[in-house]
């Protein structure tokens, strides 16, 4: 059922109005009022969300809110309306993006209470904000890109927020770089649609009527999932096209917060899920995401295994908690994916933000083996973070142990076994890591610098309630899809059945034997990190030493941005440097302007020497022109 809401289109003017405030009148009206409508327009957005996502539960099952706002172009047959809609499948996100993106700004009031360029700052947070939310609210894929297009941009604007430090505008550039070459996998896939489509005398991009006409895209289902999927793997950070999300962490925190739980990574996911009718009917395409997936989630969890930097090891946990979500909506378990997108909200959002207090309390600082001890000083920091921890290693009851276990629970039954076994062994790499961090950070002998360690100090309310309520939402986001006979059961999935359908595995299992054997995995995780960081410090030094091989290919991320570089980026200067500025933009585009030039500049010069102002040389002339005259009609007379 589809009804009219008209309020759907505040969602996306307080943002927008956010915007406008902070880029014209930010700096001249100061920070204080900055400080209030920033955050605010967010949580003004969350409010209208919340009554939004509430008209959809209360309603029949499969309600569609819509709201039509102008027509944007039409082209012959087709046309694009710019018209929102709120389905069960997008109010999940919205109420992710609104509600956690509204903590985020919050905590950036006291993160950034020292930066200069605040106004900017909150302009570009806002707009950021907005892009995510027309990307969700979309009632069509060309308007759907548009806000993809601006998480890209926004994106781009954050990771280089400190411009003036070449490295982060050099990472800015990357970002954005390595998204365009997703984005163009997107447009492909919006132009495979709309050919295919239009053979049937179809010419649409409106998510209900491709719903609706999916099955006459044949063979060329696959074709476009696979192309979209390119731009899934750029937006949310997938092999090959992961390599710009790690450099992401030079942004301030609050923004890889953002970046990292609340927007652009989830959009790859959102989109797949989006898009699942098409999916189910090109199996090929969901293989291939389903195997992306698994793969990029262990490669990345190796990883981070020996990362020192906090934020880093934090990136890599994201695209490792992607690849989860990419193997859920590959095997088919739609809901399991985006069921993970929000749980992972809550305790990523609630890691980097506890990073960023650990950093604030540090003053800047973020090698791990500078830290240690830390508990004492930054109590609320600590017992949130493990939370976060907690919810990350996916330990009951915490949110993430229901999210991620139907995930592995839907690998197993679907018969992708190896896929399963991977996603096991990445649960334990995950525990691991996580607690290789808290350990590091937190317990053990203190390495921090004497003055830092001086000045050290809890973060101020107004980035401590944020942290509070997202470890509450850690513990208690994931019970809402508790497993079938408890309670009220996977109310999750049942929500968003209407629009991604029900998993129906193939095989048989026993949810308490698969979530044993990944409980014992997380186990074996957390007591190697108890033994290495705690009980004996110095054994990872050791074996950093006897493998010494092993620990430089994973220190250095498998050399992967080393052979892009060798394989790309340099043949591309190289043929920019070499064949087109030298051959194309000397000698053609260049010789042809500057012949042009040449040509008039001769010319002109020629017609200069005949010009000299000299009386006695134009009598001269005239006197010649007058003979020559003569001398040619008295030729006349006597021929």
């Amino acid at each position: 059922m589809t009804s009219e809401f008209p309020a759907l289109a505040l969602i996306l003017v307080f943002p927008a109005l956010g915007f406008l405030f902070n880029v014209f009148l930010g700096r001249r009206m100061g920070r204080a009022f900055v400080n209030i409508v920033g955050p605010g327009v967010l949580f003004a957005a969350f409010a209208v969300a919340c009554v939004a996502f509430a008209n959809v539960v209360v309603g029949p099952s499969g309600t569609i809110l819509h709201t039509s706002l102008w027509n944007w172009f039409v082209a012959g047959p087709f046309h694009v309306d710019f018209d929102l809609q709120l389905d069960a499948l997008s109010a999940v996100m919205v109420i992710v993006v609104t509600g956690v993106g509204s903590l985020i700004h919050l905590y950036s009031v006291g993160y950034m209470a020292h930066d200069e360029d605040f106004a900017r700052y909150f302009a570009y947070l806002n707009l950021f904000a907005l892009a995510m939310l027309i990307l969700i609210l979309a009632n069509n894929m060309l308007l759907m890109f548009m806000g993809w297009e601006g998480v890209g941009l926004c994106s781009y604007l954050l990771i280089s927020f400190w411009y003036t430090n070449p490295q982060y505008a050099y990472n800015g550039r990357k970002a954005f770089i390595v998204n365009r070459i997703g984005d163009a996998g997107f447009v492909l896939g919006m132009l495979t649609v709309v050919a295919a489509l239009g053979t049937q005398g179809v010419w649409t991009l409106e998510f209900p009527a491709l719903r609706e006409h999916a099955s006459a895209l044949g063979p060329m289902a696959t074709i476009a999932g696979l192309l979209f999927f390119l731009g899934a793997t750029g937006k949310s950070a997938q092999v090959p096209l992961y390599v710009w999300l790690p450099d992401a962490m030079v942004g301030p925190t609050p923004v890889s917060a953002l970046i990292h739980a609340a927007t652009m990574v989830t959009a790859g996911i959102y989109m797949v899920a989006r898009l699942s009718f098409l999916y189910r009917l090109g199996p090929d395409a969901m293989n291939v995401v389903a195997t992306i997936g698994t793969l990029t989630a262990f490669f990345a969890a190796t990883v981070a295994l020996v990362q020192a930097d906090i934020k880093r090891v934090l990136a890599y946990s994201t695209v490792s908690q992607l690849g989860y979500m990419f193997m859920g909506v590959g095997v088919g378990a739609f809901s399991a994916g985006i069921f993970h997108v929000m749980t992972h909200a809550f305790f990523k959002g609630l890691l980097f933000l506890c990073a960023g207090s650990v950093i604030h309390a540090l003053d800047g600082e973020q090698d791990m083996n500078r830290m240690g001890a830390l508990k004492s000083k930054l109590p609320i920091t600590y017992i949130t973070m493990l939370i976060a921890t907690l919810a990350i290693t996916a330990i009951p009851p915490f949110s993430g142990f229901f999210s991620k276990d139907l995930i592995l629970e839907a690998a197993y039954s679907s018969g992708h076994m190896t896929l399963w076994l991977f996603g096991v062994l990445t649960a334990g790499l995950t525990a691991f890591y996580m607690f290789r961090l808290i350990f590091m950070t937190f317990h053990g002998e203190s390495r921090v610098e004497p003055e830092r360690l001086h000045h050290a100090h809890e973060s101020p309310p107004v980035m401590t309630i944020p942290l509070i309520v997202l470890a509450i939402l850690s513990v208690v986001g994931g019970w809402v899809g508790l497993p079938d006979g408890i309670a009220w059961g996977d109310a999750f999935a049942r929500f968003l059945a209407p629009v991604v359908g029900e998993f129906k595995g193939t095989i048989e299992a026993s949810p308490a034997f698969l979530s044993g054997v990944a409980a014992t995995a997380t186990a074996v995780g957390i007591v190697l990190a108890y033994l290495f960081y705690l009980r004996m410090p110095g054994l990872p030094h050791l074996l950093a030493w006897k493998a010494k091989g092993m620990y430089d290919l994973l220190l250095n991320k498998y050399y992967v941005d080393e052979f892009y570089n060798l394989t790309v980026t340099r043949p591309l200067f190289w043929v920019a440097s070499s064949a087109l500025n030298r051959v194309v933009d000397t000698f053609a585009i260049e010789g042809v302007v500057n012949g042009a030039g040449l040509t008039v500049e001769t010319s002109g010069e020629l017609a200069r020497r005949s010009e000299t102002g000299n009386v006695q040389q134009y009598a001269f002339v005239y006197v010649l022109g007058v003979v020559a005259i003569v001398t040619y009609y008295v030729y006349l007379v006597t021929r």
